[in-house]
Formats: C-alpha cells, sequence, structure tokens
C-alpha cells in the first residue's frame, strides 16, 4: 500500500491550481448571472444557444452549483465531475463551429486538466483511487 497524503509542495501546487480554476468558473458563472447582457455581447456568435438572458442565467447557474460543489473538501469530487460534463458540452459547442483548436476549442480540456490536476495533488481520496507511479514496478 502507498501513502497517498500529499508533500506539502503537492498541497501548495494542487491548492494554486485549483484556485485559479475556481477564480474563473466562478467569474464565467458570475458574469452569466449577474450581467448577462454582457455575456451575451461577447458571446460569439453560432454558438447554437439562445442567446437571451434566460439562456445565460441557466448557464451561470449550471457552472456555478458544480463550482460550489468544489469548492467544498467533501464533495470536490462530485463537483469536479460535473464540472467537467460542463466543460464536455462547451468543447463540443466550439468543435461543431469549428473555432479556432487551440485557443478556443481545447480550453475547456486546459481547465479540466488543471481542475483534476489541482484536485489530484490535494486530496488523498483521489490520489488513492488513482495512483499515478513513477517507472516501472515489479
Amino acid at each position: 500500500m502507498t501513502d497517498t497524503t500529499p508533500s506539502k509542495g503537492q498541497l501548495i501546487a494542487g491548492r494554486v491550481l485549483s484556485g485559479l480554476v475556481i477564480l474563473f468558473l466562478l467569474f464565467d458563472a458570475g458574469l452569466k448571472l449577474v450581467s448577462p447582457e454582457t455575456a451575451i455581447k461577447y458571446s460569439p456568435p453560432g454558438l447554437g444557444w439562445p442567446l437571451e438572458v434566460g439562456t445565460m442565467y441557466l448557464l451561470g447557474l449550471l457552472l456555478l452549483i458544480p463550482t460550489l460543489l468544489h469548492i467544498w473538501p467533501r464533495t470536490a469530487i462530485l463537483g469536479a465531475i460535473l464540472i467537467t460534463g460542463y466543460l464536455g458540452g462547451a468543447i463540443s459547442t466550439h468543435v461543431r463551429i469549428d473555432s479556432p483548436l487551440f485557443s478556443h476549442s481545447l480550453f475547456g480540456v486546459y481547465l479540466g486538466l488543471m481542475l483534476w490536476g489541482g484536485l489530484w495533488l490535494r486530496d488523498p481520496r483521489l490520489r488513492a483511487l488513482i495512483p499515478l507511479q513513477r517507472g516501472a514496478s515489479a
């Protein structure tokens, strides 16, 4: 059995990664909830979503709830799973409209890697579930 307790450096790195993702997601959800007209104004055309206030409120709530779940340590993994689903929808939307690959379509992948990487670095439960090992073991 391997020790799944993160080192101090891993814990700090995990908190920084998680914090960056959480700040971005809270900003994105907050913009959709507080100023949906601004979110509509800066949304790329042709997404296939109705660019209406109601849609922005719905998307904001669908992002805010799992982000809040992710912030609370007891439900962080559930929040990460739900955020991953939201990001998958964003990725598929951008792929469908042929957005630029590295700046738009893969942005959700970058956020997802940071989200799960930060969680893995700081959460012993996830480290026990997904034990990454260095080198070959006998």
